[in-house]
């Protein structure tokens, strides 16, 4: 009775430090990993987020590794431990029968094999969800407000507003409402008949195929081209609020360094899809790619832009700037403030869409010239 005890209180201290490594292993989910040796093996090829809300997403993608290692780690050495001491010829050894001592309606230990895996799951599940709701909040009070446009197979970008600390102490309001007033005329049903003379509703809630009211047009836009990859300028350490939207079929807006994306719907009000994103800031900067994560049809490959990220006071003059010269091309918008013309970050690939169809034509040496 007494050795009975004595293993009841062993597996309960068992139990409790198991316990409260997984808790103390959980609760480092919100804190920053080392940089460094097996800690950024962990990050599996993720780059390095350059937002708040992407550090966060890092932070847990690392975290979770360390949990699975611990996790398979404690199962391997039982695995072998137990293959180890319950071979047929240790037990003939010990003078003990050829199977070892079962557990099965063991009610103790199954009630820990049940309750442990509920609670990782759980603690996981927390985490996840704190920093899931983080990455989608719409409350982080955006100084810059850009209106991206996908479509196929090329990004238009547009400053819908501008704060007023950004603009030279002036807010700025970016919608061009000629071309917004010529989007709302498109909303109207086609006047089409079938054979009995009844009107033919549109295929979105009886509006035109050809309604594009819901997308955002902007007096400062930056389209891109066959030949130019479109340039997005952004200041940093400024919370920015991304307002996207699809002028055909279904893109995704996905900068890799943000570690999210978020799918580009036409009609998105009709799709039930959120169409805003927002960052608390970018604390870093310089030029990153952008791409389409959503196949989207023959040139789905080349649909790339770039985002430029400067200081707010270099973001202050190239929005002075395309205010002072509207028919100015972004290229030379961008050299005015020091900054190179065109695409950096999308090397090796042009946005040439003939190149693609002979085997590397798709790339150009800009050094070679």
């Amino acid at each position: 009775m007494e050795q009975r005890n004595k293993h009841g209180l062993t597996r309960r201290i068992g139990l409790a430090g198991v316990l409260g490594l997984a808790g103390l292993v959980l609760s480092g989910c919100t804190v920053a990993p080392p940089e460094n040796g097996f800690f950024n093996f962990l990050r599996m090829g993720w780059p390095k987020g350059i937002t708040p809300e992407s550090k966060e997403m890092g932070n847990l993608w690392v975290w979770v590794w360390v949990v699975a290692w611990i996790i398979g780690l404690i199962m391997w050495v039982l695995l072998f431990v137990n293959m180890g001491r319950s071979s047929a010829k240790k037990a003939e050894k010990r003078g003990e029968d050829e199977f070892p001592r079962q557990t099965g309606y063991n009610v103790p230990l199954e009630l820990v094999l049940t309750t442990l895996p509920v609670l990782i799951v759980c603690g996981l599940f927390f985490f996840n969800v704190q920093a899931q709701d983080r990455a989608t909040a719409l409350d982080k009070d955006p100084k810059v407000v850009v209106d991206v446009t996908g479509y196929q197979w090329n990004w238009k970008f547009g400053y819908h507003e501008v704060a007023a600390e950004l603009n030279g102490g002036q807010e700025y309001k970016g919608v061009d409402k000629e071309a917004q007033a010529r989007a709302e005329e498109s909303k109207k049903p086609e006047e089409k008949l079938d054979k009995h003379g009844h009107q033919v509703p549109g295929p979105i809630h009886g509006k035109s195929k050809d309604d594009l009211s819901y997308l955002n047009y902007n007096k400062i836009e930056t389209v891109g081209t066959t030949q130019e990859i479109p340039v997005l300028v952004v200041p940093s350490g400024t919370p920015i609020e991304f307002n996207l939207a699809s002028a055909d079929v279904v893109h995704s807006f996905w900068i890799p360094e943000f570690l999210f994306k978020r799918d580009v719907f036409p009609h998105p009000s009709e799709n039930r899809s959120e169409r805003r994103f927002q960052v608390e800031s970018i604390d870093e900067e310089g030029a990153f790619v952008g791409r389409c994560a959503e196949m989207c049809g023959t040139y789905h490959a080349m649909m790339s832009f770039e985002l430029r990220v400067v200081s707010p006071e270099k973001f202050e003059q190239y929005i002075k700037f395309r205010q002072d010269n509207p028919e100015a091309p972004n290229s030379e918008a961008l050299k005015a403030i020091g900054e190179e013309g065109y695409a950096t970050s999308t090397h090796p690939f042009e946005s040439d869409r003939t190149g693609t169809r002979s085997p590397g034509e798709n790339y150009k040496d800009r050094n070679a010239a």
